[in-house]
């Protein structure tokens, strides 16, 4: 199958592309956008990929499905565009980095600017119909998310997997920390963040490990 996607990530993912699941996956997906109200825009589900290509990540940020909210997903996990109000887990996150950085609270919670420097900011779900959170859930998102994260482990070392709750956690269960930085904590969401989000410390934690790897540190 012809999936629209970087040519580092077509490469890393061919097997998985040619799976029955993944053609199960592309019709359903179709479907959804043909009958009802879908985000992101359907040139932005591959987004995270075509903004940071396999052999530059540095960071692996991992969300759970796509903002439902009318203009606000964009293809990045957390990321809103330019003029859209930041949502609370993002709000929290631009706190924590201020707080463990000191770089000033963005006007923008446009994120490309993170993927550009090597944060692949993946969601496990990449569809989501208008406001109904998990609702593509359980259709062969996770299976090809997993495969993201698999490729990574199996042949790129050295990264830094940002891992905030639960369900980002379990998601990237088998990355070797031996081989990689592994930086957990509760999820940024107002329901957790005081419960030790706040105080992290993790965007200043993967800058020291990046610049210990010879690395150029992310510009948070």
């Amino acid at each position: 199958m012809d999936v629209k996607i970087s040519e580092s990530w077509k490469e890393a993912l061919k097997d998985e592309f040619a799976k029955s699941y993944f053609a199960d996956l592309v019709e359903f997906v179709k479907t959804e956008y043909a009958r009802t109200r879908v985000f992101p825009p359907g040139r932005n589900i591959f987004r995270a990929f075509d903004k940071c290509p396999f052999d530059r990540v540095k960071v692996v940020v991992i969300g759970q499905d796509p903002y439902h909210g009318p203009g606000q997903a964009n293809g990045l996990c957390f990321s809103v565009n330019d003029g859209v109000p930041f949502p609370p887990s993002l709000q929290n996150i631009f706190q924590e980095v201020h707080t463990d950085t000191g770089t000033p609270v963005p006007l923008s919670g446009n994120l490309d600017r993170w993927a550009e420097q090597g944060v692949l900011l993946l969601n496990a779900v990449l569809t989501v119909r208008q406001h109904e959170a998990a609702s593509h859930a359980g259709m062969g998102w996770e299976r090809f998310t997993d495969a993201v994260v698999n490729a990574l482990a199996t042949r790129r070392e050295g990264l830094v997997y940002m891992l905030w709750g639960s369900y980002a956690q379990k998601k990237a269960s088998f990355v070797d920390a031996r081989r990689n930085c592994i930086l957990k904590a509760v999820h940024p969401s107002p329901l957790s963040a005081y419960r030790g989000f706040f105080g992290c410390r993790h965007f200043s934690q993967a800058n020291r490990y990046l610049a210990e790897r010879g690395l150029e540190p992310i510009n948070w």
